[in-house]
């Protein structure tokens, strides 16, 4: 079960966060996705560590911690995706069709004229079309 999605800008700032969890878990889960960000630096700035990435922008599992398991996406203008799941058998091919999904919308999001490049998105559209792809995430993991 996905409990939170994110987009932090190339300065690490975060555009958007959404949890799925109650209310007490949302600052914990933050405090996750901020501490995956030096996982993300360190794997784009030391590709020979972390193994063959010429063009790969799905960076998988960042680390995985006793609740939960991070993965990272990044895109070619360096926007970073997080992902925060408590399923510990999660396929890689369905956290890479999350993310192929999630870019999709968010392409979508910053192509609107009226945002603003580098500040938080707020779009309610975005913000369902996220809900949406998380409900299908959970329903293509459990079968």
């Amino acid at each position: 079960m996905i409990v939170c999605v994110a987009v932090v800008g190339h300065q690490n700032n975060p555009l958007y966060i959404q949890s799925f969890t109650e209310a007490d878990d949302a600052l914990k889960l933050h405090h996750v996705v901020h501490c995956s960000l030096d996982v993300v630096d360190e794997r784009v700035n030391n590709p020979k560590k972390s193994g063959p990435m010429l063009n790969e922008t799905y960076l998988g599992l960042l680390y995985p911690t006793e609740n939960y398991k991070v993965y990272g996406y990044l895109t070619n203008t360096k926007v970073k995706f997080i992902l925060v799941t408590t399923d510990l058998d999660v396929k890689d091919a369905d956290v890479r069709n999350f993310f192929r999904r999630f870019h999709a919308a968010y392409v979508d999001a910053v192509s609107n004229p009226f945002h603003v490049p580098g500040k938080k998105i707020t779009s309610r559209t975005f913000a369902e079309r996220v809900s949406t792809i998380v409900k299908a995430f959970g329903l293509s993991s459990a079968g």
